[in-house]
């Protein structure tokens, strides 16, 4: 693996982003790339958006939100979406991904990340485990928040 690097989503990445492919049965846990977009254009002081290079090809995307004035506390430092191209998983791109979120969280004075996900078999919990978060609560739809402390 070539160093890893974190750009904002630009023009120039965007159709790359939007064209990963993910393994069999991901999809079923993950909204389409143009939902975490468009959080950009309704939030802009708030989203975070990121693309990672593998030198100059798009292998991942993550997408947060930092707002001190949310009603609820999950939403106030939340990581709302990450993936990483299906011949790309395995390789420490979404623990980079992570890590490099869980920096700019502590930039901004955030003391957790959240993040909520549909539980199941083939989806992110395992991924979220592995790289700290721990369940501390349930959605009143059944979805798991899980948590990073800073």
């Amino acid at each position: 693996m070539s160093d890893l690097t974190l750009v904002e989503l630009s023009a120039a990445t965007i159709v790359a982003v939007n064209t990963m492919s993910l393994k069999p049965g991901q999809e079923q846990f993950l909204a389409p790339t143009s939902y975490a977009v468009a959080a950009s254009v309704v939030n802009p002081s708030t989203s975070w958006q990121r693309v990672v290079l593998d030198g100059d090809q798009v292998v991942g995307f993550v997408s947060a939100n930092f707002d001190t004035d949310a009603p609820q506390q999950h939403f106030k430092s939340v990581l709302w979406r990450i993936n990483v191209d299906a011949g790309d998983q395995g390789r420490g791109v979404g623990r980079f991904a992570v890590e490099e979120l869980l920096a700019e969280a502590r930039n901004r004075g955030m003391d957790h990340v959240d993040v909520i996900y549909e539980a199941g078999e083939g989806g992110p919990e395992a991924f979220f485990e592995r790289v700290g978060f721990t369940p501390v609560d349930e959605t009143e739809f059944g979805e798991v928040i899980a948590q990073i402390r800073l």
